[in-house]
């Protein structure tokens, strides 16, 4: 992994750094006051420079002396900046400093609601670290490094918060760094026997329990889904099972493994198969989850649920027709073998619930579907519980992640009955999302506080959409941030 640069709050008396950047907003004067007078001057010249407006993308630079350069970036109209908005522009001032060869870069916060408080310090902290990051394990020449160092200016009212901030910021990034790095790292080497050995490895660490299960017992505890999905490729499945902590609620994570998905027989068109690399995003988040968790010591008793399997066509693999029997005794008709997320998802959902779980939080890139009716910035969330929705909305807004209600109406469940078996896997094109969500739901057992993300589109960022190509470690910020406010279930909290 990068290393992620080092992180503090500037000070004025020692405000020292290769590159000073003023963000601006659209038709107001720079906010220069935070700054000593030499660079202030400098700011103000900018900003006097014909045709400057602080509109977005707008950059204006001058050499402000001692090797030190200012540069304003505009970051649009007030009203209109978001969490988008604000993450697009602290990752321009990072990668400007990138490119000027900078090792030290300074960053004065705008002042705005969506930067206040310890919620606003911690995105802002968090995606200026993050906008460093760079997966270059397999280069032979890399490209120039980020800065080394980052120094955060905010207003002088915001400078306690910022400070109670940095430190549980920097843990965040750096559990979504590692989840990044996991997702990044390619399929030739990133197997299901892989992904386990990396498990072990946060285990060791940390002070996890981990039970790893292989083929031989995946099959005897009838785990049909995993094997299933598992079976067409040299490389056998896993189901690993994480814990930690020893106090407050207990929570299971559960995240989709597919280290590829190929389709299987019900083979993928060859364009943008490569992208399939991150089909373990879920799994990838669940670890680097139960990392910040461990790392921030959080009150709270983790279950980490990890079903890794390759989809792979050949003459072991599945096929359409064929009917499986997963960990709860429930059967499954296959009519689509590209629909493999949710199979091996039913045998991980069953062992968790078997345990019973306070709350169960499931994580995948599970539907093209989802990608569609949300576009590739937002997560589907699944859940039948007002009060755990309401949680998880809070703690995506808090975080600056994406996430939508989506629906899980009765006819959904319906539409995924089997005619031979139980169910059947695909219900076909039309509210795919909420009928792969609604199969999930037939594993949860009596687990009534449950939820299923769907992280198709915000997980990576593929070769359709702007800025650096990867994975981007989405739900580990909005997850932390929600075990952090709601440690226990609505009924124990009320007591």
């Amino acid at each position: 992994m990068e290393r992620l640069p080092d992180l503090k709050l500037a000070s004025l008396r020692r405000l020292k750094a290769d590159l000073i950047v003023v963000p601006c907003f659209e038709g107001e004067p720079p906010e220069k006051g935070r700054l000593p007078a030499a660079l202030a001057s400098v700011v103000a010249r900018l900003a006097a420079r014909d045709g400057w407006r602080g509109e977005p993308k707008q950059i204006a630079e001058a050499a402000a002396g001692g090797g030190t350069a200012v540069r304003l970036i505009g970051i649009g109209k007030r009203r209109e900046l978001d969490a988008r908005t604000l993450r697009l522009a602290i990752a321009a001032a990072v990668e400007g400093g990138r490119r000027a060869g900078a090792a030290s870069l300074a960053l004065v916060v705008p002042q705005h609601p969506r930067t206040a408080g310890e919620a606003g310090a911690e995105l802002v902290a968090r995606e200026a670290l993050l906008a460093a990051y760079r997966f270059e394990r397999f280069r032979s020449e890399r490209k120039p490094r980020a800065p080394r160092q980052i120094q955060l200016l905010p207003a002088p009212a915001e400078e306690a918060a910022y400070r109670r901030a940095l430190d549980t910021a920097a843990v965040v990034a750096a559990a979504a760094a590692f989840v990044r790095d996991l997702d990044n790292t390619p399929p030739n080497e990133a197997t299901p026997e892989w992904m386990a050995e990396q498990a072990a490895r946060l285990a060791r660490r940390h002070r996890m329990r981990v039970t790893t299960l292989g083929p031989r017992e995946l099959r005897r505890r009838g785990m049909g889904g995993v094997m299933a999905v598992g079976g067409g490729s040299a490389n056998p499945p896993r189901l690993v099972r994480l814990e930690w902590g020893r106090q407050g609620p207990a929570v299971a994570l559960v995240g989709k493994g597919v280290t590829f998905d190929t389709g299987g027989i019900s083979i993928k068109p060859a364009q943008g198969m490569e992208e399939m690399t991150y089909d373990k995003s879920g799994a990838c988040t669940v670890l680097g989850v139960m990392r910040a968790a461990a790392e921030l010591e959080l009150p709270v008793r983790l279950r980490g649920y990890l079903p890794l399997a390759e989809n792979m066509p050949s003459g072991a693999a599945y096929r359409p027709g064929d009917i499986l029997r997963c960990y709860n005794g429930k059967t499954v008709e296959i009519t689509n073998t590209d629909a493999e997320g949710r199979l091996i998802l039913a045998d991980a959902l069953a062992w968790a619930a078997e345990e019973k779980p306070e709350a169960l939080i499931e994580y995948s890139t599970l539907t093209g579907a989802c990608v569609v009716a949300l576009g590739v910035t937002g997560a589907g969330l699944f859940t039948p519980d007002d009060d755990l929705a309401a949680g998880l909305l809070a703690a995506a807004e808090a975080s600056g992640e994406r996430l939508w209600r989506l629906p899980l109406w009765s006819e959904f469940n319906e539409e995924m009955k089997g005619e031979h078996a139980d169910l059947r896997n695909s219900a076909g094109r039309w509210g795919g999302a909420s009928t792969a969500a609604a199969f999930l739901s037939n594993f949860v057992g009596g687990v009534k506080r449950w939820a299923h993300l769907d992280i198709a589109g915000p997980a990576y960022v593929g070769a359709d959409s702007k800025g650096p190509k990867g994975a981007t470690g989405y739900g580990v910020a909005t997850t932390i941030a929600w075990l952090r406010q709601a440690r226990q279930p609505k009924t124990q909290r009320a007591r």
